[in-house]
């Protein structure tokens, strides 16, 4: 099966302001759209949690007998890559999108604007992926780059340019998050090729990394500040995991 993929002006609408191609060449920014942070999906919006911005640290260390902050805990024993969704999942609304959330792979905790405690198997990091880069597109995106984005200086350049751009309303849209795919796994790194469904059955892919910090999934931006990769077209869905009847 052969798929198209829909032109650069076509992806432009429906983008978030921060990641049009303008912005993104004239600030060497490699973002695309959303959904998860994803390709032109829902931006804007607002869900009942997202103007709670939480003060000072959220997600905390380990606890003095090595355990994770906030009764937080997971089912770590499942280590093998993913080939089929979480039986558990239900999709929840972020920032106008709904996004997928697991009992068993995470998010398990909210506390203000974040949404946290990830497994620390391959399935729990490709629920951070889609859980992070979509809270960016909220009004607290600071407070979930300071818990939920490897520090260094991609975060860095990506706070410069999302406060450099101001927030925006809501936008339709019928594209959708289709599926995943684990790239690369250890217990330190994951890298997480994410499919997004467009109009007219068109699909993208993008691909995000996710580290292990000893106590939660931070995404790493890239050096330029962008979230994850360039869109690519797919041709092929063959191994991605999918999340619904595409």
């Amino acid at each position: 099966m052969r798929l198209r993929f829909g032109s650069a002006d076509e992806v432009d609408e429906e983008r978030p302001f921060w990641q049009h191609r303008r912005w993104q060449m004239s600030a060497a920014f490699l973002a695309l759209v959303l959904c998860t942070g994803t390709v032109a999906a829902l931006s804007g919006g607002r869900d009942a949690n997202s103007s709670v911005t939480a003060a000072g640290p959220v997600i905390g260390g380990l606890g003095p007998d090595g355990s994770r902050p906030q009764d937080c805990r997971t089912d770590d024993s499942v280590q093998q890559l993913p080939s089929e969704a979480p039986k558990d999942i239900v999709w929840r609304p972020l920032n106008g999108a709904n996004t997928p959330v697991s009992a068993t792979a995470g998010p398990l905790k909210t506390t203000g604007s974040l949404r946290w405690c990830f497994a620390h198997t391959p399935m729990g990091a490709v629920m951070a992926v889609h859980t992070i880069s979509r809270q960016m597109s909220g009004p607290d995106w600071r407070t979930v780059s300071d818990q939920q984005l490897v520090p260094g200086m991609g975060r860095e350049y990506f706070d410069a340019m999302r406060a450099s751009m101001p927030d925006t309303g809501p936008m339709q849209t019928v594209n959708s998050l289709a599926g995943f795919l684990v790239l690369k796994y250890s217990p330190g790194t994951a890298t997480v090729r994410v499919l997004v469904r467009q109009a007219n059955v068109l699909y993208a892919s993008v691909d995000y990394t996710v580290d292990w910090n000893g106590v939660d999934w931070q995404l790493r931006p890239l050096n330029s500040g962008g979230l994850h990769t360039r869109a690519n077209p797919v041709v092929s869905l063959v191994g991605f995991v999918l999340w619904d009847e595409v």
